[in-house]
């Protein structure tokens, strides 16, 4: 694992709007809230043929040099080398994203968990906090490491003690892009999930590789794009509409601008190889859809 330096907290938090605090729940709730408004939770790179391992440092440097974000071994793997620069007494963990069948040992690795110590507040009183900028369109806040219901934005959630697969369950809201993730309170080693991210980076089978996607979460809801498919749910209308991007100079203007995505250092042929590859993919979801009219929803370049 490479070193960082100061330059390189200062640098992820400039990007989060933070300055250096001591540890607080007030803090560390500033934290990850800004973490995934400022840094979408992403597959660009899988479609632009980069191959990212699961080292945090690099993580780190991406996100704080780079404009860049990742899923969730980069995003709670990077963000737990700020966290523990910060102070924070922050632990790693093996979580495993689940379908509607509920936990399954297969799925554990497939997600990186975070929880930090020693931080006691009245309704969390053990000072255990489930923190996770890594599902996407889910947490927008810390949870208190408590079994309950809590509401955040459009979605109502829970957190649950399991005897079974995993100590913990979280349970998504219904209108979530999954239904649950269950993980272990055993302190995990990062390169446990090394495997993992080679297969959900590269297997023709992983649905990361199938479809890009980028989602970026704030207190009111989520901005989600799968493919050239761009969604908003929300808490004012909980289903804002869905539209269809149309166009390359769109594709990019949409990932600046909706999701603070700008790639930097992506130049012009990668670029019009990923509209290329997301725009084909789209089509092909297209033809696959039988009550789709003939040449419906193809986009231009």
């Amino acid at each position: 694992m490479s070193m960082l330096d100061d330059a390189d907290f200062d640098a992820y938090l400039a990007r989060l709007g933070l300055e250096r605090e001591p540890p607080s729940v007030e803090a560390l709730i500033r934290l990850p809230t800004a973490q995934v408004k400022h840094v979408p939770y992403e597959t660009t790179w899988i479609h632009l043929g980069e191959r990212w391992d699961v080292d945090p440092a690099s993580s780190l440097r991406r996100v704080a040099h780079s404009g860049r974000g990742g899923y969730c071994f980069h995003q709670n793997g990077g963000f737990s080398e700020l966290l523990h620069a910060l102070g924070y007494r922050v632990s790693r963990h093996v979580g495993g994203v689940h379908g509607p069948d509920g936990p399954d040992e297969g799925a554990m690795t497939n997600h990186l968990v975070l929880t930090v110590h020693d931080l006691p507040s009245d309704a969390n009183p053990e000072g255990i906090w489930y923190v996770d900028a890594g599902l996407g369109d889910a947490l927008h806040e810390p949870l208190p490491l408590v079994a309950g219901t809590y509401a955040q934005g459009p979605f109502t959630m829970s957190l649950n003690e399991t005897p079974a697969i995993g100590d913990w369950q979280f349970n998504h809201d219904r209108r979530g892009s999954f239904p649950g993730m269950v993980f272990r309170t055993s302190v995990a080693d990062i390169g446990e999930f090394a495997s993992r991210n080679d297969y959900l980076s590269t297997s023709p089978e992983s649905g990361f590789v199938k479809l890009m996607t980028v989602q970026r979460r704030d207190a009111s809801g989520v901005d989600i794009l799968r493919g050239l498919s761009v969604k908003r749910i929300d808490v004012d209308d909980a289903e804002c509409g869905e539209w269809t991007i149309r166009s390359q100079s769109d594709f990019f203007g949409t990932l600046v601008d909706l999701f603070g995505l700008s790639l930097e250092g992506v130049d012009d042929d990668a670029r019009s190889g990923l509209w290329q590859r997301v725009r084909d993919t789209h089509d092909a979801w297209l033809e696959s859809q039988t009550d789709a009219s003939s040449g419906a929803g193809a986009v231009s370049t």
